[in-house]
């Protein structure tokens, strides 16, 4: 397990991708194509696009528009990654199924980002910045929070109806977690309405995107987030999960499957992140996706696969 660990980490830091073997045959084809998206998620940001669109069709899935990198990268060498980060995300592996709640995860994945180079602030910077409609949604300003009592006050069956639902009777925040405790409006332009926004909108998107809350589709809808935005937390969401699965092939064929179909949504979806959602608040879930030309996700597994199984 040591030697094909540190094949990984190898690997995460050159950006070698799946086509080329792994001459000691230490590695497993899961594992080489893990890597590829390890290397993505802390090392080089700006491939994010093409090394996904790749994974995608991979697995049939179709990915159409324009690639949606950031600046170039002929010349742009990696990012270095500490062995720090390895060992955040091997202890984060090894936990997993431990009884760990979904916060803890979402937590323990976020921290993920404090072993990371220096450099890749600056480097998620220029890949949000050319990302197509992120300009257009920043543009707009800081996004005040949605509230319960604005919800209430839509009709049955709406938009709003719905995702006040969702979050009541889930025990769900209305922002995932606080962006205030975070202090995410310290942060440089625009990554702080980048996350701001996410937290505010994620389960909103569950619904118009046609993602249950299901394990499986919080995986999946990581994926649509990566291909909407370029956002680093999902890269690595998806990095961890894929490392996790890498030792089990049908496992990582069914995640896989479903981030590669996520992928593929996403990038065919028209961007959401600036959608002035109170003006659809009354409209059916149905109407909203009409209007913006959103088309539910079809998995390509179950939702509830993992939860079925366990």
């Amino acid at each position: 397990m040591a030697d094909a660990r540190s094949l990984y980490a190898a690997r995460v830091r050159s950006g070698l991708g799946p086509e080329t073997p792994d001459p000691s045959g230490i590695a497993s084809p899961e594992r080489l194509e893990a890597a590829e998206v390890g290397h993505i998620a802390f090392a080089a940001p700006w491939k994010v696009a093409r090394v996904m669109d790749r994974f995608a069709d991979r697995r049939g899935f179709a990915v159409p528009g324009p690639e949606a990198s950031g600046a170039g990268e002929a010349g742009q060498a990696p990012l270095v990654v500490p062995s720090a980060l390895f060992t955040a995300l091997w202890t984060l592996v090894d936990g997993a199924g431990g009884g760990r709640s979904a916060l803890e995860f979402t937590q323990a994945t976020a921290a993920l980002g404090t072993h990371l180079d220096p450099g890749f602030r600056d480097a998620q910077l220029d890949v949000s910045r050319n990302w197509p409609g992120v300009a257009e949604a920043a543009g707009q300003g800081w996004p005040e929070p949605f509230t319960l009592a604005q919800l209430a006050s839509a009709p049955a069956g709406s938009l709003a109806s719905e995702f006040r639902t969702l979050i009541v009777d889930n025990g769900f925040d209305l922002e995932v977690l606080d962006r205030d405790a975070l202090s995410l409006r310290d942060l440089p332009a625009p990554l702080n309405y980048l996350n701001a926004r996410i937290l505010q909108v994620h389960d909103l998107w569950h619904l118009v995107g046609g993602y249950r809350t299901t394990g499986l589709h919080e995986i999946a809808i990581s994926a649509f987030q990566l291909a909407q935005f370029g956002h680093a937390y999902s890269a690595w969401v998806l990095a961890v999960t894929l490392a996790s699965a890498s030792v089990e092939p049908v496992r990582y064929g069914v995640l896989s499957g479903v981030i590669a179909a996520a992928w593929s949504h996403g990038r065919a979806t028209p961007p959401l992140l600036g959608v002035d959602w109170p003006s659809v608040w009354a409209e059916p879930i149905g109407t909203v996706r009409e209007r913006l030309g959103v088309t539910a996700f079809e998995s390509p597994w179950p939702a509830d696969l993992f939860e079925r199984a366990a």
